[in-house]
């Protein structure tokens, strides 16, 4: 079982150009993303979250539920989903705005177990950030990793949602020695301000910086391993991030490398596997409109 942790919310989408473009409600949030993913690749996974008992917070479950993604251990609450506006650039990219006073999700408190059989727990992006429940969920990181199991951390930067950089800059590194794997965006590096090196020595066994279509590197203690990215007509990259992240645990979990010991056994040719395969998943869900990961059958072969 692979559990992803954090937030679920609805992405209105524009259909058009202009600030007053119609907007089409997308399920989305990037922990809920990786957690659909994972199931339309095959892998059990359990989603970990708060959600609202509103129309939105059910249909997010429904197409959990829809996947074959555990939905057990998400708590429910009262208070309205989040909302998240995208902006679409010229060339695909996403920006988001957020309506976060209030939500179901910012109440996560943290489990005193996780779900049975858990290999691996895979968190990021608003969830830690959104207080109270960012501490919940930096209270299940710290608690699986001590417990031995594998962690994955997307840092995801919205940051527009956080107040005070410095702040979360000495937080996000607080959380490395609890952290298997890295997995952040070139842009979220620059962020950050911190470099591959710095990272590992801190705690993760492997660090994956994603550069948009020239592809992935992973950086490990044995040096870097990097693949081109999967040229495609771009519609959007909404959801090819955490298509990643969903990719690189799925891949682990298919090498029985959800450990550090499997992170540093893989060598050059188990990296360039895996690496090119979250590169054509993330070029699928690019060649689509929204959040749309591929299923399995489209990565065969």
């Amino acid at each position: 079982m692979i559990v992803v942790a954090g937030e679920a919310l609805i992405d209105l989408v524009p259909r058009g150009t202009g600030a007053l473009a119609e907007l089409q409600p997308a399920l989305g949030g990037g922990p809920y993303n990786t957690a659909v993913a994972l199931g339309r690749l095959g892998s059990p996974a359990a989603f970990c979250s708060r959600v609202s008992y509103d129309a939105f917070g059910e249909a997010l479950l429904d197409r959990l539920r829809e996947t074959g993604v555990d939905v057990s251990s998400v708590q429910r609450g009262a208070e309205p989903t989040t909302l998240a506006v995208a902006t679409v650039g010229a060339d695909g990219s996403a920006a988001y705005s957020f309506y976060v006073d209030g939500t179901a999700d910012r109440l996560f408190t943290a489990p005193s177990a996780l779900p049975p059989g858990t290999r691996a727990v895979s968190f990021g992006t608003c969830s830690l950030v959104l207080e109270p429940g960012a501490s919940a969920y930096e209270e299940l990181m710290r608690a699986a990793a001590a417990q031995g199991v594998f962690t994955a951390l997307d840092p995801n930067i919205r940051s527009g949602l956080i107040p005070d950089a410095d702040a979360y800059r000495a937080r996000f590194k607080s959380w490395l020695p609890s952290v298997s794997l890295l997995k952040l965006s070139e842009e979220d590096a620059r962020w950050l301000g911190g470099t591959p090196q710095e990272w590992l020595a801190a705690g993760p066994a492997a660090v994956v910086i994603t550069r948009g279509g020239d592809g992935l590197t992973a950086f490990t203690a044995d040096g870097e391993y990097a693949v081109p990215g999967e040229r495609v007509e771009v519609v959007d990259t909404i959801g090819a991030g955490d298509t990643v992240n969903a990719a690189l645990l799925h891949g682990l979990a298919a090498r029985d490398a959800l450990s550090t010991q499997g992170l540093a056994a893989l060598g050059h040719d188990g990296w360039a596997g895996l690496l090119g395969f979250a590169a054509r998943a993330a070029a699928i869900t690019c060649s689509r409109a929204g959040a749309e990961p591929p299923y399995a059958h489209e990565l065969e072969g």
